[in-house]
C-alpha cells in the first residue's frame, strides 16, 4: 500500500503534488462543458445556448445528493487509507457505489418524464423551451454514467491520488469534444448532441480507468471484493450519509437558489440567460481552484486523522489558504485581463458579449472569498463536523444571497443579481472562519473508523 500523501516530504510540496492533477481534472472537465457550450452557441445559435445554460442549475440540484455522497465516502476512504486499512477501504468504496447507482437510475428516469413540468416552473422562455426540453432529457438520460464518473474520482482522491483522474477526465474531454463536433455537424442531433457526447465519453474514460485500476491490482479496481461490497454496510452507509447528507442538502439549497436565480435572470430576456451561460462558464474556472484546493484540504486533514496526527491540521489550513491566494487569485487576474476575449468564445452578438462582460467584471474576484471559505467547511468536513458548515452556508444563501438578488434586481436591475452573489461568499468566508476559529479548534479531534 503505498504511503499517504502527507508522508511523501513537505507538507506545501505533497499538497501542491496533488492538487496540481485535481486542477487540471476540474478544469478539464469544465474545458469539455465549454467546449460543447461553444459548439453549440456558435453552431446551433444563442437560442440552443440560452437552453443548456436554463440546465445547469436543474443539473446540479440533481447530482447534489451525489456530491454530498461522495465527500462522505471520500473523508472515510481518507481516514482509512491514513490508518492502512486496505479492507475497510473497498467497503466504503462499495458502499459509495451501490448506493450510487440506485440513485442514478431513479433521478434519470423520473428526470426524463418530469423534465417539460421543471422547466415550465423555472420560467424558460418559450422560444428556448422545446431546445430546453430535448437536452434536458439527453442529460438525464446519461445521467448513470455521469455519477460514476463522478464517484470514482471522488474514492480516487480519498486514497491520495489525483493523477488517474486526471487521465480518465482527460480521455473524455477528447472523445467528448470530437463527438459534440460531429453529432451536431455530421449528424444533426442538434442540442441533444451536447449531452449524449459527454455520456458516451465518460463510459470510455470509466472503462479506461477499470482496466488500470485492475493492471495495478488497485484496492478500489473492479473485482470480487468490490462487487461483494456493492451491497451497502448498514454501518458504513449510516456514516457516509451522516457526514454526506448534510453536505448534500447544503448544496440542494444552494442549487434550489440557482433555480430561483435562473427563473429572475429570464425575465430580463433569453439574452440575459445567454449572458448568464457564459458568464457561469468562465467563472466555474475561477472557482475550479478554489474548490480543489478545499478538496485536497479535507483529503489531507482527513488522511492526517486516520493516521493519528491531528496536529498537523492548522498546517493543512495554512497551506490551503496560501494556495487559494496565489493560485485562484492568480487565475482571477486573468480573467479580468482577458475577459472580452473569453466570453466572445461563447457569444456572438456585440450587445450580448458586453453584458457577459459586465457581469463577469463584477462577480469574478469573489471566487477568492468562496475558496477561502469551502477551505474552513473542508478543514471541518475531514473530522465528520459537519451541521454547522451546513447551517451557515444554508443561512448566506438563504438570508443573504437571495433576498438581496431579489432586491437588487429590482433596485439596479440584471446586474444586481450577480452583486447577491458577491455577498454571500463574503458572508460565508466570515461564518466559516469564525466557527473554525472560535467553536470546531478547539474541540478533540478522533478518527472515523
Amino acid at each position: 500500500m503505498p504511503r499517504t500523501q502527507l508522508y511523501t516530504g513537505p507538507l506545501w510540496r505533497a499538497f501542491l503534488v496533488f492538487l496540481l492533477p485535481l486542477i487540471g481534472q476540474n478544469i478539464l472537465q469544465s474545458l469539455s462543458m465549454t467546449i460543447n457550450a461553444i459548439v453549440v452557441g456558435r453552431m446551433l445559435g444563442t437560442g440552443a445556448l440560452a437552453a443548456m445554460a436554463t440546465f445547469m442549475p436543474l443539473a446540479f440540484f440533481f447530482i447534489a445528493f451525489l456530491i454530498g455522497v461522495t465527500s462522505g465516502a471520500s473523508v472515510l476512504i481518507g481516514q482509512a487509507w491514513g490508518a492502512r486499512k486496505i479492507d475497510l477501504v473497498q467497503r466504503i468504496g462499495g458502499t459509495a457505489i451501490g448506493v450510487t447507482l440506485g440513485l442514478a437510475l431513479v433521478i434519470g428516469g423520473g428526470g426524463w418524464l418530469a423534465a417539460p413540468a421543471i422547466l415550465r416552473l423555472m420560467g424558460t422562455p418559450p422560444d428556448i423551451m422545446a431546445a430546453a426540453v430535448t437536452y434536458a432529457r439527453a442529460a438525464f438520460a446519461t445521467m448513470p454514467v455521469l455519477f460514476l464518473f463522478i464517484v470514482a474520482g471522488a474514492l480516487l482522491r480519498g486514497t491520495g491520488d489525483s493523477v488517474r483522474p486526471l487521465v480518465v477526465q482527460a480521455v473524455a474531454t477528447v472523445v467528448s469534444g470530437v463527438m459534440t463536433v460531429v453529432m451536431v455537424a455530421q449528424l444533426g442531433m442538434g442540442v441533444a448532441a451536447a449531452a449524449w457526447s459527454a455520456g458516451i465519453a465518460q463510459a470510455a474514460g470509466l472503462v479506461v480507468l477499470a482496466l488500470w485500476l485492475r493492471a495495478r491490482s488497485h484496492p478500489l479496481a473492479p473485482g470480487r471484493a468490490l462487487l461483494a461490497a456493492l451491497v451497502p454496510d448498514p454501518s458504513l452507509l449510516k456514516t457516509v450519509l451522516r457526514i454526506g447528507l448534510p453536505t448534500g442538502a447544503q448544496l440542494v439549497v444552494g442549487s434550489l437558489s440557482g433555480l430561483v436565480i435562473v427563473g429572475l435572470i429570464n425575465r430580463f430576456g433569453s439574452d440575459a440567460t445567454a449572458a448568464y451561460g457564459a458568464v457561469s462558464q468562465v467563472q466555474a474556472y475561477a472557482q475550479f481552484p478554489a474548490l480543489s484546493i478545499a478538496i485536497a484540504a479535507s483529503i489531507f486533514g482527513a488522511q492526517a486523522i486516520g493516521a493519528g496526527h491531528s496536529h498537523r491540521l492548522g498546517a493543512v489550513l495554512r497551506t490551503a489558504m496560501a494556495m487559494n491566494l496565489a493560485l485562484t487569485g492568480g487565475l482571477v487576474a486573468l480573467v479580468y485581463l482577458f475577459s472580452r476575449p473569453v466570453v466572445s468564445l461563447f457569444l456572438s452578438e456585440p450587445e450580448v458579449v458586453d453584458l457577459a462582460q459586465h457581469l463577469l467584471h463584477i462577480v469574478s474576484w469573489s471566487a477568492l472569498l468562496f475558496g477561502a471559505g469551502t477551505i474552513f467547511s473542508g478543514i471541518m468536513r475531514a473530522s465528520g463536523t459537519v451541521i454547522a458548515p451546513m447551517l451557515i452556508a444554508m443561512g448566506c444563501v438563504l438570508l443573504v444571497e437571495l433576498p438581496l438578488a431579489v432586491f437588487l434586481s429590482r433596485t439596479f436591475g440584471l446586474q444586481g443579481i450577480w452583486w447577491a452573489y458577491v455577498a454571500n461568499f463574503a458572508a460565508l468566508l466570515v461564518g466559516q472562519g469564525a466557527w473554525y476559529l472560535l467553536v470546531w479548534r478547539r474541540r478533540r479531534i478522533t478518527a472515523l473508523v
